[in-house]
C-alpha cells in the first residue's frame, strides 16, 4: 500500500472513533503558524496515549519532549483530579508555543513544563525525588538509549514506558546507515536488550505518518 491509503484508513478510522475537536486543531494550527516541524504524535496515536495512560491509571506521568504540546494535551487530559504531567522541552521558542496551547486546552494547571536539554533535567527529578507511573520519549532520537536509562531509574515499579519513532522507516536494520537518528535508535535497542527491569515488546506502525513504530514496556523490580 501507499502512503496515501496508509493516511485513508487513518482518516477512516479517526472518522469513527475521533470526536472533532477544536482546542486539539487549534494547536496544531499553532504549531504551524509557529513554523514548529510536523512531527507531533498523529490524532490515533494520541488518543493511544491518551487510553493507555488513562487504562494503567497513571497520576505521574514524564514527557520527554515536548514540541507545541499536542501530545502533551492528550496525557494531560488522561490524568484524574490531582493528576500531573512533567515535560520537558529543548527549545525555548517551542516551550513557548506550547504553554500557548496548553492554557488554550485548559490543561496547563495539572502540567510542569521545564526548559532546557532533557538529559539536564532528569537528574534534576531524580533529585527532587520524583517518580512517575508512564513516561513518553519523543525527543531527539540520538539520546534514545539514555533517555531509557533515566526513564528507568524514575519510573515506579509496574510503570509504562513508551518510546516513539523506533523503526525509521526501517533503516535501524542497516548498521551501515550513518544516520544519527538511526544510529541513536539502534544504541537505544541495544541498552533495551539488556535491561532486565523493562519487559518490553515493540510494533511497527503505519498511517498518516508514514512507516515508523513504537516499543513499550513496564518497569519490574529489579532482581538480584
Amino acid at each position: 500500500m501507499a502512503d496515501e491509503d496508509w493516511s485513508a484508513v487513518d482518516a477512516y478510522i479517526g472518522g469513527k472513533l475521533l470526536h472533532d475537536d477544536p482546542t486539539l486543531a487549534a494547536a496544531l494550527a499553532e504549531n504551524r503558524a509557529a513554523g514548529l516541524p510536523g512531527i507531533d504524535v498523529s490524532p490515533l496515536q494520541g488518543k493511544f496515549l491518551h487510553v493507555l495512560a488513562r487504562a494503567i491509571g497513571a497520576r505521574r506521568i514524564l514527557e520527554i519532549g515536548t514540541l507545541g504540546g499536542y501530545s502533551t494535551i492528550w496525557l494531560a487530559r488522561a490524568l484524574p483530579q490531582g493528576g500531573r504531567i512533567v515535560t520537558l522541552e529543548f527549545a525555548p521558542a517551542h516551550a513557548e508555543v506550547a504553554r500557548k496551547n496548553l492554557e488554550a486546552a485548559g490543561v496547563a494547571e495539572k502540567v510542569d513544563l521545564r526548559v532546557g536539554a532533557a538529559l539536564d533535567l532528569l537528574p534534576v527529578l531524580q533529585t527532587e525525588g520524583q517518580s512517575f507511573d508512564f513516561v513518553f520519549i519523543d525527543a531527539d532520537k540520538e539520546n534514545n538509549a539514555p533517555y531509557l536509562e533515566w526513564a528507568l531509574k524514575l519510573a515506579r515499579v509496574g510503570a509504562t514506558v513508551i518510546v516513539d519513532n523506533v523503526v525509521r522507516k526501517g533503516a535501524i536494520v542497516d548498521p551501515a546507515n550513518e544516520r544519527s537518528d538511526v544510529q541513536g535508535t539502534r544504541r537505544f535497542f541495544d541498552v533495551a536488550a539488556g535491561q532486565k527491569r523493562w519487559v518490553a515488546t515493540a510494533l511497527q506502525t503505519v498511517g498518516a505518518k508514514g512507516w515508523d513504530g513504537f516499543a513499550i514496556g513496564i518497569v519490574e523490580e529489579t532482581t538480584p
